[in-house]
């Protein structure tokens, strides 16, 4: 069986260059941020599609793949392997290099750079970048969650782990409000109630700012992946479970709960 400190020594490596990447694809987005001219288009699902999300989609993809070309890249803007190849896979990167397209658009800063390295299922390393915030977290399996904000000194950050019986602090999607969002949250005593943008919602529980996160809206695993991975090795002790999978045949994900 392999260990926690084994993956932490294997992928280890590959987190500064993978920050790096984030912020290079950051930069190029924030070159977008503030003009008023920002043209927005509408892929087939009638999610929006900016001039934005396509440099940081490139910088990504062409960094991870010269980066370590056995691992292959999945991004939300780029073409999807068939899942007759994809099931192969021992590892890939999951890339959204947008996430949060409507809050871009809005210009709330509430958006992210989100890689998440995948290996037999599971997320090992996750990067999620606000760069409008300057706000950074990651993560690598065996070595905790950590943010860095304004250029500070890196933090390790925890997770409440309260329980459902517990007052709880909600974090759920501005963009995506549900009926059943309603009918779950009725089943918890609700002390708070808090909006946010983006893989930010994943964050916001790893560092204790929020304690659950339910989401019965439609996502991908690139959306979820890097957030994840930053929530999943929040604990104090140990790691937090989660719901997600990933290389499903269908890399939609079906509704989920993070923090309880």
């Amino acid at each position: 069986m392999v260990t926690a400190a084994e993956v932490h020594e294997r992928f280890r490596p590959l987190l500064g260059p993978v920050l790096a990447l984030a912020h290079d694809a950051g930069k190029a987005i924030l070159t977008y941020y503030g003009g008023s001219d920002l043209h927005v288009e509408r892929k087939a699902d009638d999610s929006p599609l900016t001039e934005a999300d396509r440099a940081a989609h490139h910088i990504l993809v062409d960094g991870l793949t010269a980066l370590d070309r056995s691992i292959p890249v999945i991004s939300e803007e780029g073409e999807l392997a068939p899942y007759v190849c994809r099931r192969e896979w021992e590892r890939f990167w999951l890339v959204d290099p947008l996430d949060g397209t409507k809050e871009f658009i809005k210009r709330n800063g509430e958006f992210t750079v989100n890689v998440g390295l995948i290996e037999a299922g599971q997320p090992v390393l996750g990067v999620v970048l606000a760069p409008a915030l300057d706000l950074l977290y990651w993560a690598v399996a065996g070595s905790g969650t950590w943010k860095q904000e304004r250029g500070g000194d890196p933090v390790r950050v925890f997770s409440t782990g309260r329980g459902s019986d517990e007052p709880l602090v909600v974090v759920e999607s501005r963009s995506h409000p549900s009926p059943e969002l309603e009918d779950f949250l009725a089943t918890l005593t609700v002390a708070k109630r808090v909006e946010a943008g983006s893989s930010l919602k994943f964050c916001w529980v790893a560092e204790g700012k929020a304690d659950v996160y339910p989401r019965f809206g439609p996502t991908m695993e690139w959306d979820v992946a890097a957030g994840d991975c930053v929530y999943r090795n929040s604990g104090r002790e140990g790691t937090r479970s989660s719901p997600l999978r990933y290389n499903k045949h269908d890399l939609r994900n079906e509704s989920f709960v993070i923090g309880l």
